[in-house]
C-alpha cells in the first residue's frame, strides 16, 4: 500500500507540479542555499512510464519577499504509452520548519499558481531534497524520490 501511496503522490507531482526544491541566496545561510537561484533534477518513479524527470529551478532566499520567491517546474514522461506533452509550472514557496519525525527538519513548501496541488521537499542536505506528503512523512521507499542540485 504504501508503494501505491508512493507511485500515486509522485504521478500526482509531476502532473499537478507540485515539485520543486529549496530557496537559494546569500541570505539564506541558515536554510542552507548558497545561491540566489538554485536548480535540482532527477527522475521519479512513474506507473505507466520508465519515469517522470523533473527539473526545478527555485529564485530568491528565505530574506526574500514573498512574491519574489518564485519556482519553474518542468516534468517529461520517460516512454509513455501516450506521450503525454511536458508539463511547466511556476509558483511561490515558503520555508517551513519540522517533520512529522523531526522538529528540526526544513521543508520547502511549493504552491503552483492557478489550479494545482503544494508539494512538499524535505532538505536532506544543501545538495539534496526529497518529496515527502502533505502531512511532512517521508515516503518507504524514499531514495526513488530524491533530486539533486546542478
Amino acid at each position: 500500500m504504501q508503494i501505491r501511496t508512493l507511485l500515486a503522490g509522485s504521478a500526482m507531482l509531476a502532473v499537478l507540479a507540485g515539485c520543486a526544491t529549496g530557496p537559494t541566496g546569500q541570505g539564506a545561510a541558515d536554510n542552507g542555499m548558497e545561491a540566489a537561484q538554485a536548480t535540482y533534477q532527477g527522475t521519479l518513479p512513474c506507473r505507466n512510464c520508465e519515469g517522470i524527470d523533473l527539473d526545478v529551478t527555485l529564485v530568491g532566499d528565505a530574506e526574500s519577499a514573498a512574491e519574489e520567491r518564485t519556482f519553474d517546474l518542468q516534468a517529461s514522461y520517460r516512454a509513455h504509452p501516450q506521450n503525454p506533452p511536458d508539463e511547466n509550472y511556476e509558483g511561490n514557496w515558503e520555508v517551513l520548519s519540522g517533520t512529522a519525525d523531526n522538529p528540526e527538519a526544513t521543508v520547502y513548501e511549493l504552491t503552483p499558481d492557478g489550479e494545482g496541488q503544494v508539494y512538499y521537499f524535505l532538505r536532506l542536505d544543501p545538495q539534496t531534497l526529497e518529496l515527502i506528503d502533505p502531512q511532512r512523512r517521508r515516503f518507504q521507499n524514499n531514495e526513488m524520490l530524491r533530486l539533486k542540485r546542478l
